[in-house]
Order: structure tokens, then C-alpha cells, then sequence
């Protein structure tokens, strides 16, 4: 426990990453953005089960993005563009698919465009792939609030299927290697697809005994004017919360959006409050917030903090145009704020290390 960090924090961090990767479409900068996370989880990363999905995030982040550029090559693109790399046959489609094309020319703007929107998509993905890597699961759902427990555990349990899914396939594969079987290919997919769908089944069954034999959705009576109170504060601070993040998204509302934002927020959580007088339940050496925890997060919000601020006073720099065609070009002091996310590397402890 000494040697290992909260893991709210790593999600705050990976989450502000996230933000900042939604800023910007340049490309160097999103390439900076997973340099860091990447980094970050080759210096951090412990010897888990959950510590080996990064690599399928990163998958995930590559299929999105040649989906993405296959779809620009495909159905067109709205960005007009005078470079044309080549052209493919167009099919006719009706008058009320007017918009809509399939094939026809592919040009260097459209698929630069495709190729600047699909990054941005797969830096976000994987940002939470190193949250989802760096983060003990079991642990993040003893942080969360009272009211939250059951959301958490199914939570949990989804972040958890897939590492375990992935630690089953690679563990299958090896043994049918040693067998001298194939384990690539159609064939070698479906003889590994049953076993681990089996250990699935049995961990789902664990799970669910393990529960039940522990109390879960065990509650405790309170009164139902409480009950009401709890139901009211919630729901009136997530409407708050809607209301206030849409009067910041618009310029009409920039009088009002800060002040019932912060209403928002501070009645939902009173409701999470009172709403965790209802969970009966103790924490086992809880987790503190140190001084390492605020550093990590510090630096998440550094970064997003500083790329927002960016966006709005150097947007040509962040979203280069495609448009005429230009190769982008590397801003310096975005590209320190994004190296501020580097912190957790020096500042988190190394989960190797004896504690």
C-alpha cells in the first residue's frame, strides 16, 4: 500500500490528457500527447492483469483511426480539395441520398482531415487505456463514494473483463504452442474462443458467489424524508450541472454558467452524500490522498488547462487547416504544457520497488 498511488488519481490524470487531446488536431501535438501516456505507462506500469491492456488500446486507437480513413475514402468528405490522389468508381444514389456519395475522387485534404479527426479519437482512447493500466480497479471501487458503491461494481467489472480477457487468450495461445497446435487464424480463434468463454462463465459464477456471500445490495433503513431529500438534491445538481456546462459552451450564457455550475455541483454532492447513508458497508486500510496523488493530478490539469487556453488564443497553431494543404508545425509552448504530463513518471512511486 505504501508504494503504490491512488488510483483516482490516475484517472484524473489520464481523463485531463483525454481533455487536452479533444483541443487540438494537430497531429505533433496528439503524437506528444501519446508519447507521454506512453511513457508514463512503460515507467509505472505494475505486474497485473489490468497492466496489460494498454496494448489493446492501442490496437483499438489504430483500428478507429484506419476505420475512420476508410470511411473518407469510401463516402467522401465534405472538405473540399484540389490534390487528387486517385478515383475510385462512383455508384449512382438516389435524389433523397442527396450528400451521400460511394466512391468518386479521394483527395489529399479529405484524407488529411480524416486523418487529423481519427488521431484526435485515438489519443482520447488511449489516454484511457493508461488510466485503465495504471489504475488498481479493485482499489478505485473502495474511493468511491457510498452512493455509488453498486454503479462502481458494475463499473469495475467491465473495466476488469477485458484484461482478464485478453490474459486468457495470451495464456491459450502459448499453451497451444507448446502443443505444437496452431493458434492463429480462423481455426486456431475458434479453439480458443470456447476455453475462454468457459473461464469466463466460471469467474462470472466466482464473482456472483463471492457477492452474494459478502452481502452485496445489503441497505440500510433511512427515512423516506431523507430518501426524498437525497432523490431531490441529486437530480436538481445534475440539471444544474447541464445548465451550467451549456450556459459555458455559449456566449449567451457566460453571465450564468459559472455560478449554477457551481450549485450544480455542490448539491449533487450533498445528494451523493446523504445517499451513502443507505450503503452499509466498512473500507479496509482506505486509501489517502498524498502529496504525490495532487502532484499527478496537478500536472493532468496543467496540461488540459494550458491547451484549452491555447485553443482560444492560438487556434490557427492547434487546428492546422487542411485547406490550403500545410504541413503542421510543432508549437512550443503547447508542446512544453504537454510535457508537464510527464510528471507522474518522477513523482509516482515504482510499483517494482520493494515497498
Amino acid at each position: 500500500m505504501g508504494r503504490s498511488l491512488h488510483p483516482g488519481a490516475w484517472w484524473l490524470w489520464a481523463l485531463c490528457l483525454g481533455t487536452a487531446a479533444t483541443r487540438t488536431t494537430n497531429p505533433l501535438l496528439l503524437a506528444l500527447l501519446i508519447a507521454v501516456s506512453a511513457y508514463v505507462v512503460a515507467t509505472r506500469r505494475p505486474d497485473t492483469p489490468w497492466s496489460r491492456s494498454y496494448g489493446a488500446f492501442v490496437k483499438l486507437a489504430l483500428a478507429v483511426l484506419l476505420i475512420r480513413l476508410l470511411f473518407a475514402t469510401l463516402l467522401g468528405s465534405p472538405i473540399p480539395g484540389t490534390h487528387i490522389l486517385l478515383t475510385l468508381p462512383e455508384a449512382a444514389l438516389p435524389a433523397w441520398a442527396q450528400g451521400i456519395r460511394l466512391g468518386g475522387e479521394v483527395t489529399a485534404e479529405a484524407l488529411t482531415f480524416a486523418l487529423y479527426d481519427g488521431l484526435k479519437l485515438a489519443t482520447l482512447l488511449i489516454c484511457v487505456g493508461a488510466a485503465n493500466t495504471l489504475a488498481n480497479p479493485s482499489r478505485l471501487l473502495k474511493s468511491l463514494p457510498g452512493a455509488l458503491y453498486e454503479t462502481g461494481v458494475a463499473v469495475v467489472v467491465a473495466l476488469t473483463f477485458a484484461p482478464h480477457l485478453i490474459a486468457d487468450v495470451q495464456r491459450l495461445r502459448a499453451a497451444r504452442r507448446l502443443r505444437g497446435r496452431p493458434d492463429k487464424g480462423v481455426r486456431g480463434l475458434l479453439q480458443v474462443g470456447l476455453p475462454v468463454l468457459e473461464g469466463a462463465l466460471e469467474r462470472s459464477v466466482s464473482l456472483a458467489a463471492a457477492m452474494d456471500a459478502r452481502g452485496y445490495g445489503r441497505t440500510a433503513q433511512v427515512p423516506a424524508a431523507v430518501r426524498r431529500t437525497t432523490a431531490a438534491l441529486t437530480l436538481g445538481g445534475l440539471l444544474g450541472v447541464c445548465a451550467g456546462t451549456y450556459g459555458l459552451l455559449t456566449a449567451e450564457g457566460g453571465s450564468y454558467g459559472v455560478p449554477v455550475l457551481l450549485v450544480g455541483v455542490t448539491a449533487a454532492l450533498a445528494g451523493l452524500k446523504l445517499g451513502g447513508r443507505r450503503s452499509l458497508r466498512t473500507r479496509y486500510r482506505p486509501d489517502r490522498w498524498d502529496l504525490r496523488a495532487w502532484l499527478v493530478v496537478a500536472s493532468g490539469v496543467a496540461v488540459a488547462a494550458l491547451l484549452t487556453v491555447a485553443s482560444v488564443h492560438d487556434p490557427a497553431a492547434l487546428h492546422p487547416g487542411v485547406v490550403p494543404l500545410v504541413a503542421p508545425t510543432l508549437p512550443l509552448w503547447p508542446a512544453a504544457a504537454v510535457l508537464l504530463g510527464l510528471l507522474p513518471a518522477f513523482v509516482a512511486p515504482d510499483p517494482k520497488e520493494p515497498s
